[in-house]
């Protein structure tokens, strides 16, 4: 799964890497601790025009009258997206690129103790997740949402999670913006296998509110 990341990249930098023009009301950078119903830069392509754009982090089905009328929906598995009433409409018609720079997953001791752990690319290239996404409007509120898409870890990262983000390079964002056609089914693999590495990062991380660039650096060996 998916549930915190880093995005380090100004706006400026995010809209020339993705060639997208940006929204007026994108969340601040850096970040270091990126949660669930926090805002996002999401990339997405209407008619070939990229746009970076603010939306909020946990896809709401549209037969939601409120946020809170069911689950979070912060991933979307990719063996099921296509089928899942909730996500097949915006798996067809509605995807995009979320900017990160790192990510956390956790691990637990014999104890129960939760070791969080970061994960980059190799080179600290920017990493661009798979994303769909769609308005709601409810009772007393309206949002654009978004959910990170997952798929099976690969031989690496299977040693922290057995789900990761499916990560796109820039290659294939064509594909999965619609840009190039059909056939964007087949970018919903695992990264391959040096693309990442990870390390120990300390137990501050295990707050939402915790925040700094202390929160991605390697503990002390």
């Amino acid at each position: 799964m998916c549930g915190r990341f880093s995005l380090t990249l100004p706006t400026e930098a995010m809209a020339q890497l993705f060639e997208a023009a940006p929204a007026n009301a994108l969340p601040d950078s850096p970040r270091y601790n990126i949660c669930p119903t926090n805002d996002v830069a999401v990339v997405t392509s209407d008619a070939g025009t990229r746009h970076l754009r603010p939306m909020r982090w946990g896809f709401l089905p549209q037969w939601y009258k409120n946020p809170t009328d069911g689950p979070l929906l912060i991933n979307a598995r990719a063996e099921t997206i296509a089928e899942k009433p909730a996500f097949r409409a915006a798996c067809r018609a509605r995807r995009g690129l979320i900017p990160a720079t790192g990510f956390y997953e956790w691990t637990k001791t014999a104890e129960g103790a939760r070791l969080p752990w970061y994960t980059h690319s190799r080179d600290n290239a920017p990493l661009a997740f798979a994303a769909i996404w769609q308005d709601w409007e409810g009772v007393a509120a309206r949002f654009t949402t978004c959910a990170i898409v997952t798929t099976a870890a690969n031989a690496p990262m299977s040693a922290l999670h057995h789900r990761m983000p499916v990560i796109l390079g820039s290659g294939d964002w064509p594909l999965w913006l619609g840009e190039a056609g059909k056939g964007a089914a087949r970018l919903m693999r695992p990264a391959p296998e040096d693309l990442l590495a990870f390390h120990r990062v300390d137990v501050a991380v295990n707050s939402n509110r915790a925040a700094g660039p202390d929160l991605i650096a390697p503990l002390p060996a």
